[in-house]
């Protein structure tokens, strides 16, 4: 997990001077409170899928979603591989029941509106962040912020995975391989994920978030340059330890020859 920069102001609840950490363990949630501000098609391919309707509205419990989220999510898309088309019920999924006219919705994106009618806590979606045992469990926790938690929030929330190494597949059949911190990135500075768009963040919040961004770069620029240098300078004392090392060996024989010339000479 990514460390702050307190020199800088950027210690998520503490970058801000007008912004305080969220306080108690309810959730404020923003916008649509029966959509979670989805896209229409999205959304409609949920609520109308056997996988939601049948199976999990048998989940009744946040760790009963998780452990469904651990087997069962293999990628971040919206849409399952090879299910979307273009114009109409047509082709292999025409007709399938449960099938709507934006193709398969994927097991992520059903598992994500799922955790959203479970209401959950702070102290839930705090689990969901820093669960080890799946970066796809992290992941949609990271996106249920990004869909329904208010803008401003965003960077107390996100900040303290800024550079978070753990690397996930986000493309459903695979071959787009990226970090969680690369990923809350472009989440915050672009509103495309693959065939869907997330919530526009208000201007005067999305102008915050880049200046804080930037800062970030800048830091994570500086702290690269003083870790160089630092290595440069241990670099050039070690060469200066061997040399040394080296010429006071050469002296100390060369002084023992000398010696011995000498005790020979006044032997004779």
């Amino acid at each position: 997990m990514a460390a702050g920069f307190p020199h800088l102001g950027l210690v998520a609840g503490a970058d801000d001077t007008d912004q305080q950490a969220p306080r108690g363990n309810i959730l404020k949630l923003w916008g649509n409170q029966q959509t979670m501000n989805l896209n229409t098609m999205i959304y409609t391919n949920i609520v109308q899928s056997p996988y939601f309707k049948a199976n999990l509205v048998e989940l009744k419990t946040y760790h009963e979603v998780i452990d469904e989220i651990y087997y069962k999510v293999e990628h971040l898309e919206p849409w399952e591989r090879g299910s979307r088309r273009i114009g109409g019920q047509t082709g292999m999924c025409g007709g399938v029941r449960g099938v709507g006219a934006g193709g398969i919705v994927s097991t992520a994106y059903c598992l994500l509106y799922k955790l959203f009618t479970l209401k959950l806590t702070r102290k839930q979606l705090k689990g969901l962040l820093d669960h080890p045992d799946s970066p796809y469990i992290r992941a949609l926790g990271f996106m249920y912020i990004r869909y329904c938690i208010p803008p401003e929030d965003f960077w107390w929330w996100y900040s303290p995975y800024w550079g978070d190494p753990e690397e996930l597949d986000v493309k459903a059949g695979g071959g787009c391989v990226m970090t969680i911190g690369h990923m809350i990135e472009q989440w915050l500075t672009k509103l495309d994920w693959f065939s869907t768009l997330f919530p526009r963040i208000p201007v005067p919040v999305q102008k915050k978030l880049e200046e804080k961004i930037r800062l970030r770069k800048c830091q994570a620029l500086l702290d690269a340059s003083c870790t160089q240098e630092d290595e440069n300078k241990r670099h050039s004392d070690r060469n200066y330890d061997v040399s040394h090392h080296k010429s006071s060996g050469h002296s100390h024989r060369h002084e023992k020859h000398r010696s011995k010339v000498l005790y020979i000479s006044d032997h004779r």
